[in-house]
């Protein structure tokens, strides 16, 4: 995972609001600053999530890296704030309400188990992000998600419900898992106005 500085975590919260504000306004998409840090040029999958009075508004991203991580910021905060199928486009008014929250993924990696039992204890509540995957059915939910399921029981049902699956399919045969880390930051972390 790239190391991200705090000028660099700041500028790529700005960079994604303005992205979303520019959008809004049907304003092209604001340029990127003369002297861009090599780590954000770096490819890197990421998810753009948007809250709103503390519930979810939106969140999309890439899991594997294919762009650069500003590419990434870029296309998942317009997809986030405007192409989530769960959400109706976010509006002007509510855009102040909004705190954006920007996760940078490792590559996901295999997990390797033989049972349920030893998938549970293989998984790293609050560590791991899951993908969970089986045929044309695939979901993840990044590590924040814990916060709310923190039984590993529940967190794979509700991931398997997410892939269109019954809610005990990761106690089947055939299910494949990767667990990737994440690093996350908001503006609410960080201390930035909206």
């Amino acid at each position: 995972m790239p190391q991200i500085s705090p000028q660099d975590k700041h500028y790529l919260l700005k960079f994604a609001r303005s992205v979303i504000e520019n959008h809004l306004k049907g304003a092209s998409q604001p340029l990127e600053k003369d002297t861009i840090s090599p780590v954000l040029l770096e490819k890197s999958g990421c998810f753009v999530t948007l809250h709103l009075r503390g519930q979810l508004r939106g969140c999309i991203g890439v899991i594997e890296p294919v762009t650069p991580l500003l590419t990434g910021v870029r296309e998942n905060a317009v997809h986030a704030a405007f192409h989530d199928p769960r959400f109706s486009p976010v509006t002007s008014e509510e855009l102040g309400d909004i705190v954006i929250e920007i996760s940078v993924l490792t590559p996901p990696k295999p997990l390797v188990f033989q049972n349920a039992d030893m998938l549970i204890s293989l998984l790293k509540p609050s560590v791991h992000g899951v993908i969970l995957s089986k045929g044309y059915h695939r979901a993840t939910f990044l590590p924040q998600v814990w916060e709310q399921l923190p039984r590993p029981e529940d967190f794979l049902s509700h991931l398997c419900r997410k892939a269109g699956m019954t809610g005990s399919c990761w106690k089947d045969a055939g299910i494949e898992v990767e667990v990737y880390e994440v690093m996350y930051f908001s503006e609410e972390s960080l201390g930035e106005a909206a």
